[in-house]
């Protein structure tokens, strides 16, 4: 499988942006100051590490999502590769800042002849790899301190991010499968949200 020089470039600084913004977002959510001092407040340790548990989560999850999508379309004969948004990783990172978060940071576009049931197998390759991505955070939240944090933080965005996915609208993952096989998308759809829901009542968003 080829990876493009322009494409790996992009797939780091989606990475970054992503970890940067809900680093930001998580600081400001909690109360802590970013203004007027934002170099101080970024160099932190305390910054620092919800910027390394961010990157391993959400980064991740995004990083894998997406490489999911490009290994199943290459598997299908066709030509994939990442593109980013850069005007929507800025507007990610400044939505942090304001105290929203907000992501788009781009998707694997591939192109060639294809069936519909290959579109909804790589479609619903990201989510699936979102759930598997659940279990595998989720013995890190049996442990205390900061494997603890990351294990519950990368569960409760992963299931977030298999869930969201699965919504049959615009570009969403779940249109596509939805258009493919209505029981596959209600099953994965059903059990993503199930999955999300208890992510959240049962593990909950850690504190740093």
């Amino acid at each position: 499988m080829r990876f493009y020089r322009d494409e790996i470039r992009d797939l780091f600084a989606a990475w970054a942006a992503l970890g940067l913004a809900f680093s930001v977002f998580i600081f400001v959510s909690t109360g802590r100051a970013v203004f007027p001092d934002i170099a101080g407040a970024v160099s932190s340790p305390l910054f620092v590490r919800v910027f390394v548990a961010s990157a391993l989560t959400v980064g991740v999850g995004f990083l894998l999502h997406e490489l999911a999508h490009k290994i199943v379309a290459v598997r299908f004969g066709q030509v994939a590769s990442f593109r980013a948004d850069y005007r929507m990783l800025a507007l990610c990172i400044g939505a942090a800042f304001a105290g929203f978060l907000f992501a788009a940071p781009g998707a694997v576009y591939h192109r060639g002849r294809i069936t519909r049931r290959q579109g909804g197998l790589v479609s619903v390759a990201g989510p699936l790899t979102n759930v598997v991505l659940v279990g595998v955070f989720l013995p890190l939240v049996l442990f205390g301190g900061f494997p603890g944090q990351i294990g519950a933080l990368g569960v409760l965005i992963n299931a977030f991010l298999a869930a969201f996915n699965m919504l049959p609208f615009g570009p969403l993952d779940g249109k596509s499968v939805a258009a493919w096989s209505k029981p596959v998308f209600a099953a994965v759809f059903v059990g993503s949200a199930l999955l999300a829901i208890g992510s959240f009542l049962f593990v909950g968003f850690p504190t740093f």
